[in-house]
């Protein structure tokens, strides 16, 4: 099943529940320098000269956050915020004070707003305050669509439902699901351990025709070579010692439907000749019986090996490699989407909730910093049981408390630039010159930064 099974996708928004702020002033030119300056930044503004002439604009499924002016007259913005508390307590009001007003605006904090700018304040101080409450503004909606989708057990898109996240990698490998999801093509999937490969799977499978079709998964490494071609295709009765009686195959079963092969590189060398056959002919012959059985099946496979290189190594047959890779899609690990650690934890956390019986918390910034500078080698699958970890009141240390100790900027700078030239040495096959030139910057100065980060490469 796909971990985001039960969740429903959002459709695209309608122009008019786009993320926006309401500004809240009763001084006009205060009002309009403040939405040039947002606009300016690309931030949509819905401007109100009243209190209650704002409140009209703000529901509990508002997607935006609040601006507003402390002093006003009639009712003023701590009264706003009261009210905008009594609707959703998790709407972000940002407080706009004079010199006098900072300590009233604190106290405001202690009682639920986001944050206060003091005036005269920098534009950029000010709309980098407001981009952060509409980014927890964002995830607030999305934790409160998913918990609701939870509840009410709704499939919606399959595709978004088992590729979860916003960035540009993961973007891009739903617009290929959905490309093949129609189609009966059989694919390869690449991708490293815990990333995510069975998702992808399911997203094919359910996002086609074949949904309501059996989805037979298959760890072609946790079957004993003994077993496999029972397991794979099915025995007759009395075909060996103990079978007393039919067995259908996971191949058969999966008729009308997806086969998927996991660790396929697993599969054992004799077994690949009849799964070769299969692919080709469309049929198996149970293991006891000479009948050919017609088999009408989709095949995806899953691998974190370069089935190439195996079949040059003579571990894994070149023709079954070519008939497994019509298409092939390749699944970026964690660290290289990091973008969507925070939603993807929010989304374990809310799920391990629902499992456990456990209350859902507010996962504070610095646990989601601590989140985004890990490592991840056990990629969503270990970023699933942190999650479960943190229900639990498991989590490491390190993380519970964000982070053993916060990294200095130098730190963060020296984290980032590894990761950039990791990835430019693994798109060049760890070619230095190739990688400079990719980066644009000479290749002594590569070689200095990869000296100072104890990089290696082949030349």
């Amino acid at each position: 099943m796909c971990a985001e099974r039960a969740l429903k996708s959002t459709p695209a928004p309608h122009p008019a529940a786009r993320p926006r702020v309401v500004l809240v002033d009763d001084e006009e030119m205060i009002r309009i320098t403040i939405e040039q300056t947002l606009e300016l930044a690309g931030i949509a503004v819905e401007t109100f000269d009243s209190v209650d002439a704002a409140l009209p604009a703000i529901g509990r499924d508002f997607p935006g956050v609040v601006v507003s002016d402390v002093r006003m007259p009639v009712r003023d913005g701590l009264e706003l915020l009261a009210d905008v508390r009594r609707r959703d307590p998790e709407l972000p009001v940002v407080l706009i004070t004079g010199h006098g007003d900072v300590a009233m605006a604190v106290s405001a904090m202690r009682e639920g707003a986001y944050d206060f700018i003091e005036k005269p304040f920098v534009s950029d101080a000010f709309v980098e305050v407001v981009r952060r409450a509409l980014d927890k503004r964002a995830l607030v909606m999305e934790n409160r669509r998913l918990r609701m989708a939870l509840d009410r057990g709704e499939a919606g898109d399959a595709i978004e439902r088992c590729l979860v996240g916003q960035s540009p990698a993961i973007r891009r490998l739903r617009d290929d699901v959905a490309q093949l999801a129609s189609t009966s093509a059989d694919v390869l999937v690449l991708g490293e351990t815990g990333a995510g490969k069975e998702q992808v799977a399911r997203a094919l499978h359910e996002g086609g025709s074949r949904r309501d079709k059996p989805f037979v998964a298959v760890n072609c490494g946790a079957i004993p070579e003994s077993m496999f071609e029972s397991e794979m295709f099915r025995h007759e009765a009395g075909a060996f010692t103990g079978a007393g009686k039919k067995r259908i195959g996971k191949i058969e079963h999966a008729s009308g439907g997806t086969l998927f092969l996991d660790e396929v590189e697993s599969m054992p060398l004799a077994m690949q000749v009849k799964l070769l056959r299969v692919l080709q002919d469309r049929k198996i012959e149970r293991l006891g019986s000479n009948t050919a059985v017609p088999v009408d099946l989709r095949v995806i496979a899953a691998t974190k090996e370069d089935l190439a290189a195996l079949a040059d190594a003579g571990r894994f047959r070149k023709d079954l490699c070519f008939r497994l890779d019509v298409v092939k899609l390749v699944l970026p690990p964690l660290r290289e989407r990091r973008e969507d650690i925070p939603l993807l934890f929010e989304l374990f956390v809310v799920q391990a909730a629902v499992k456990y019986q456990r209350p859902v918390t507010e996962v504070p910034p610095s646990l989601r910093r601590a989140l985004m500078l890990a490592d991840w080698p056990g990629n969503v699958r270990e970023l699933k049981n942190a999650a479960e970890r943190h229900i639990l009141g498991f989590l490491a240390p390190d993380f519970a408390a964000g982070g053993a100790a916060t990294p200095g900027l130098n730190e963060l700078l020296d984290r980032v630039e590894r990761l950039v030239i990791e990835d430019a040495l693994k798109a060049s096959g760890q070619r230095i010159s190739a990688a400079a030139q990719a980066l644009n910057i000479p290749r002594k100065t590569l070689s200095d930064r990869m000296k100072r980060l104890g990089l290696t490469a082949a030349e």
